[in-house]
């Protein structure tokens, strides 16, 4: 039996191919969720770590930025996963959401990083610029900081969110049947070893490729803005 033939065996004839979008999809959803909320908690970390440094009145909230990206970071992304399951939601039976949530506050964690360090890289004068012109310090943060550290962590940015997309593989070990999962039961009800788990991995490429693909065209657009505003 040839491979195309083997491959219509496998997905067409048993209907399972309908399994796999239902799988994608799944795989989608948890990745795009985990993606917003570790953006938005990674942003405000790294915000308040920014304006925690060196201030006395503030060195709790520091300390507690600084425990959080510590111990979120010093746990393998496996783990967290199954201490939010059996542990912290124990009870809950919205697995999707458990996934999202325990990605996206990994990933929390590394993109707080990112950003606090391309907010570092901008010229401190910046923020007095700002400050000078009457703005506030989250106004002159937002129009004049972010901006400018975008363009530095986008490359970092979207090697984290590319690593996401491939550690969301692992949520089939809690029972969500995401498009690994999928593959793995395909292989193990029509015993071909091969092509559910060929049809996984291409269809992780063509994401990661998607993806990257995006980022580029937006730093490119980044950088074209910038060459512009400078002439």
């Amino acid at each position: 039996m040839n491979w195309l033939a083997k491959m219509h065996q496998t997905f067409i004839e048993t209907g399972y191919w309908r399994q796999m979008l239902i799988g994608l999809q799944n795989t989608l959803k948890i990745t795009v969720g985990a993606i917003c909320l570790g953006v938005i908690i990674g942003a405000v970390i790294a915000v308040l770590k920014y304006f925690s440094e060196g201030n006395k009145k503030l060195r709790i909230i520091e300390i507690l930025c600084d425990a959080y990206t510590t111990i979120i970071r010093g746990i393998p992304v496996m783990v967290l996963l199954l201490i939010f399951f059996f542990v912290v939601f124990a009870g809950s039976r919205n697995k999707l959401g458990i996934c999202i949530l325990s990605f996206g506050l990994n990933s929390a964690a590394y993109v707080a990083e990112i950003i606090r360090s391309g907010i570092n890289a901008v010229d401190h004068g910046q923020m007095e610029a700002g400050r000078s012109l009457g703005m506030s310090k989250l106004q002159t943060m937002r129009k004049i900081i972010m901006p400018q550290a975008i363009r530095n962590i986008l490359p970092a940015i979207g090697n984290e969110f590319i690593a996401l997309v491939k550690e969301t593989s692992v949520a089939g070990y809690v029972g969500v049947m995401d498009l690994t999962k999928m593959g793995e039961r395909a292989k193990a009800i029509t015993f071909d070893a091969v092509n559910p788990l060929l049809v996984v991995a291409v269809t992780y490429l063509i994401i990661v490729l998607g993806l990257t693909r995006l980022l580029g065209v937006a730093e490119r657009r980044m950088n074209r803005d910038k060459r512009k505003k400078a002439l």
